[in-house]
């Protein structure tokens, strides 16, 4: 049966999403609120049974700060958009133009988005093997929902723990297991952890700041053997510059988080242009076929990934926005699938704005002269999230950074007071900053290089004085012009969460149906609540006095 349309019958576009995770379930959304009109059939398969959560906020889960029920994210409930839990893609046959599903279905597509995200990485030792789902007791990469409960669940009886890997993820899953009272030892290659944000003397003060939360920190090691005994992790032979021959660190609970690979199996089967990603131009479509898309994690666009979610929820907006645009042209009638295929662009100067930016947001801003057409600036910010331990790096940082031409870097270095802070500034404007320790002027700085705030002629007043209002906690909320950024990760302003609370909005579960605020990485949490509790009142206080 011909699935083209007929003359005088409008046929919703067919969107087939593969992949129900943070990506996939923000491009549904962002779909759904912009599809009044019926235009678009959706359908998202997604793997996991789960609905879909936030996987951010994982090791929240391990350290304990944060519930498990609370890490859900919206979901889509249109009445249009069908979402298959549990139902995983198998095949695709891009000369059908359909999707073949574990289950035996099938779901025939005009255009096919990939979400399928990444997988955790292993490191190539004795007793891992190489499968993720078959890793001995004990051992587990954490990557799922599933991986958040197991490693809980081993803290009540594991003795110690070892966290292989110092990168961010691995950072807080030590501090948190270290919260949580279980002896932990963070092991990792480099000479200080997280120096792909950091430079030697950013790392040196965040080591301190591990060690001082209680987590014993080994750098130039790494994992030569894991040893297993009975089928359970019983410790970590470890080999390397610092380690002693033989060195063995006992552990019934090892944690692996050694980055992450893009899983594009489905991809290359399919027989698409595969490199690290999916490799995509600017518009996201594949480059061997354009009507496939890929965003997210497995995606490999021109101007690279850094494997945040903020940079696959600027392409699931850009790539929403787009979508909408395609299935609201005419098809032509009579069909011609003999002709060339239309290559979808991305709308140029002059189309009307995204959702992102009418809310106030840069992170989808597209400004002349960025890279392959696309700045990404805003999407590259890296938070630790580790209770009171602050570490925040954005653009320009990191060890092994050649200074560009017109740049300047100012830094200030209190080890004693566990403090580092590194701005540099390019043409008037922040282009990169590194900040450990000091949370207030970590959150001015990130406003300043999102926004693209002017600096000061002398970039060193950066490094302690406040340069513009930012989403402080709403103990003075009236301080806070109403285009201060609240949730970065979303592009809140306060406008938009005043706009809701005047729209009846009472809660913060409220506010994050309307604007999702708070389903990132959630540091804004407080600061949301906060006004719309100062909100709240402001406005019965309006009402009783008018």
């Amino acid at each position: 049966m011909s699935h083209e349309p007929h003359e005088g019958l409008r046929v919703p576009h067919r969107v087939v999403v593969v992949g129900h995770g943070m990506v996939g379930a923000r491009l549904a959304d962002e779909l759904s609120r912009r599809d009044a009109d019926g235009a678009l059939d959706v359908t998202v398969l997604g793997a996991e049974p789960y609905e879909p959560y936030n996987r951010v906020l994982l090791s929240d889960v391990v350290a304990g700060r944060t519930d498990v029920a609370a890490i859900g994210m919206p979901t889509v409930d249109d009445g249009r958009t069908r979402v298959l839990r549990g139902t995983a893609a198998a095949a695709v046959d891009r000369d059908a133009r359909v999707v073949l599903a574990d289950d035996g279905t099938r779901h025939p597509y005009d255009h096919l988005v990939l979400a399928t995200g990444a997988v955790a990485r292993l490191p190539d030792v004795p007793g891992l093997g190489v499968d993720p789902g078959a890793l001995p007791a004990g051992v587990h990469a954490l990557r799922t929902l599933d991986d958040a409960r197991e490693v809980v669940a081993a803290t009540v009886n594991a003795p110690r723990a070892v966290v292989v890997g110092g990168g961010v993820l691995g950072v807080e899953v030590a501090l948190g297991l270290a919260g949580r009272g279980l002896p932990t030892t963070l092991v990792h290659g480099a000479g200080a952890p997280m120096d792909r944000q950091l430079d030697h003397e950013a790392g040196a003060v965040l080591r301190a700041g591990l060690e001082a939360a209680g987590v014993a920190v080994r750098t130039g090691v790494r994992p030569q053997e894991v040893l297993v005994v009975g089928g359970r992790a019983v410790g970590v032979r470890l080999d390397g510059a610092t380690a002693e021959p033989g060195e063995t660190l006992g552990a019934g609970l090892v944690v692996l988080a050694c980055g992450t690979a893009p899983e594009t199996a489905l991809a290359r089967r399919a027989g698409l242009a595969v490199e690290r990603g999916v490799v995509v131009g600017p518009d996201l479509a594949s480059v061997s076929d354009p009507r496939v898309f890929a965003v997210g994690d497995c995606a490999q666009p021109p101007e690279g990934s850094r494997g945040l979610v903020a940079e696959g929820w600027d392409q699931a907006r850009r790539l929403a926005d787009a979508l909408v645009a395609l299935a609201a042209r005419p098809r032509p009638v009579p069909p011609r699938p003999e002709g060339p295929r239309e290559h979808l662009r991305l709308p140029g100067d002059g189309a009307s704005p995204s959702m992102a930016v009418r809310l106030g947001t840069l992170l989808s801003s597209r400004a002349p002269g960025a890279a392959a057409g696309v700045d990404t600036r805003g999407t590259d910010v890296v938070k630790v999230k580790a209770g009171p331990l602050s570490v925040v790096a954005m653009g320009r940082c990191g060890t092994g950074r050649a200074p560009a031409p017109g740049e300047r870097a100012v830094r200030l270095g209190d080890p004693v007071a566990g403090r580092y802070v590194e701005v540099v500034v390019a043409d008037g404007v922040l282009v990169g900053a590194t900040c450990v320790g000091d949370p207030r002027v970590a959150a001015d700085l990130t406003a300043a290089y999102t926004r693209r705030t002017p600096v000061p002629a002398d970039p060193a007043f950066l490094l302690l004085t406040p340069v513009m209002a930012t989403a402080e906690p709403a103990s003075s909320p009236e301080h806070m012009p109403d285009d201060a950024t609240v949730c970065r990760c979303n592009g809140v302003t306060k406008h938009d969460i005043a706009a809701c609370v005047a729209d009846g909005a009472s809660t913060k579960d409220d506010v994050a149906r309307a604007t999702r605020a708070t389903t990132g990485c959630g540091s804004c949490t407080e600061a949301v609540c906060g006004l719309v509790g100062w909100l709240g009142v402001a406005r019965k206080e309006a009402v009783t006095s008018g």
